[in-house]
């Protein structure tokens, strides 16, 4: 009787034992392989350009317009002084406000990238919307100086996928920055350089604005310094690379190595 009930009872423990073998096998054959998960997930992210890998000793100086033009003769003239042209990113809206501004920073040899039409919260808007933006603000730029943009920089320095996208719909490649001097809160000139001077790197792209309280009378003493240590000063398109680059995780653009 004993030998019986232990012999049906490893018996039951054999049936329940195939059982989850079974479902187990099946589960696993309907469950996706896991190349096909990692695949999915490593889906890329599309950015910007924050920096550039490059072995020369240069950087580019930007200068963001929106708000209004009372320093840009002196800017002008600064940047006459040491003979540099720097990236002037216009607001079409400030564009429309200060044509004359605009002739005269062209006139200069400076080159002028695209900074919306309207400065909105791009990540907003759907991709229509942010090519309007970017188109309105290239078609008033090229009417003032027979150029077209072809940098765009996000307002606010927002970006997604779809702000990319557009940008490179309207022929633009998306420029951030990797230094930035915080001139638009009201930082003095030593403030600002002490922000510059201990992280500044060949390929580096630094941020101003114009129309602030401290940018263009601290612009002499910047622009200086920058060149006591060695780099040259370029307009972002000749730092970056207009063919056979890639961007890294970090936003450093490269030349793709064959």
């Amino acid at each position: 009787m004993f030998f019986v009930f232990n012999k049906q009872k490893i018996i039951s423990y054999m049936i329940a034992f195939g059982t989850v073998a079974i479902l187990f096998s099946g589960a696993s054959f309907f469950m996706p392989k896991e190349d096909t998960i990692q695949t999915s997930s490593k889906t890329a992210k599309l950015l910007p350009i924050y920096s550039v890998d490059t072995k020369e000793k240069k950087i580019s100086l930007t200068i963001n317009c929106a708000w209004n033009a009372d320093d840009i003769d002196i800017i002008l003239d600064t940047l006459s002084k040491y003979k540099i042209h720097v990236t002037f990113f216009m607001v079409g809206d400030w564009v429309d406000k200060y044509p004359e501004a605009v002739k005269k920073i062209a006139g200069s040899g400076h080159e002028i990238g695209n900074h919306s039409n309207t400065h909105p919260h791009v990540n907003n808007l759907t991709l229509e919307k942010n090519e309007r933006q970017i188109k309105e603000c290239a078609d008033k730029i090229e009417k003032l100086t027979g150029k077209r943009s072809t940098l765009y920089r996000g307002p606010y320095g927002e970006y997604n996928d779809i702000v990319i996208t557009a940008s490179n719909n309207q022929n633009h490649q998306t420029i951030q920055w990797s230094l930035d001097t915080l001139d638009y809160k009201g930082l003095t000139e030593t403030q600002m350089w002490d922000r510059l001077k201990d992280k500044l790197k060949q390929g580096d792209i630094i941020l101003m604005h114009n129309g602030t309280k401290h940018t263009a009378a601290s612009l002499d003493k910047i622009i200086y310094n920058i060149q006591q240590k060695g780099y040259d000063i370029v307009p972002v398109s000749e730092l970056i690379y207009q063919q056979n680059a890639t961007i890294n995780q970090n936003g450093v653009q490269s030349l793709v190595k064959n």
